[in-house]
């Protein structure tokens, strides 16, 4: 006869409670959600998938409100998306003139904001491959 998995579930809920943000439980150890040790744990593949998807549901979603995004084609969308997810969707509406050169569609200006800003010098070739995207519309593994 199988465990009583939901009289577990039931019982882990109670006595592990819910954390949505890290935090360090009682032996210093880095944990979230229901008690998930992720220093010793981790997390698998599948759930790293998982959250990766639900992240980019995100982005997309704040991205969506932006009138000069829902204008562009699928490639620059997908270059504004993964700077959002690097930068946050505030940190990327931070670029003031890369949007004002993607409303006149002023390709090469605005891979030029891009590249001349603090976050390319942290972030290095991944810039560089963005703004070459962003000034061409063209990707290589899309």
């Amino acid at each position: 006869m199988p465990m009583n998995r939901q009289l577990l579930r039931t019982q882990l809920e109670r006595h592990e409670g819910l954390r949505l943000k890290p935090y360090l439980d009682t032996v210093g150890k880095l944990t979230v959600g229901y008690g998930r040790n992720l220093e010793d744990v981790g997390i698998s593949r599948d759930e790293a998938d998982f959250m990766l998807d639900n992240d980019i549901d995100q982005v997309e979603r704040q991205l969506n409100t932006v009138d000069e995004y829902q204008g562009l084609d699928p490639i620059r969308q997908a270059v504004l998306a993964n700077m959002a997810f690097n930068l946050g969707f505030r940190g990327l509406m931070g670029f003031k003139n890369m949007w004002a050169a993607i409303a006149n569609q002023d390709w090469q200006s605005a891979a030029r904001e891009m590249l001349s800003s603090k976050w390319a010098k942290q972030v290095g070739d991944r810039a560089v491959e963005l703004a070459f995207i962003m000034r061409t519309g063209s990707a290589q593994d899309g």
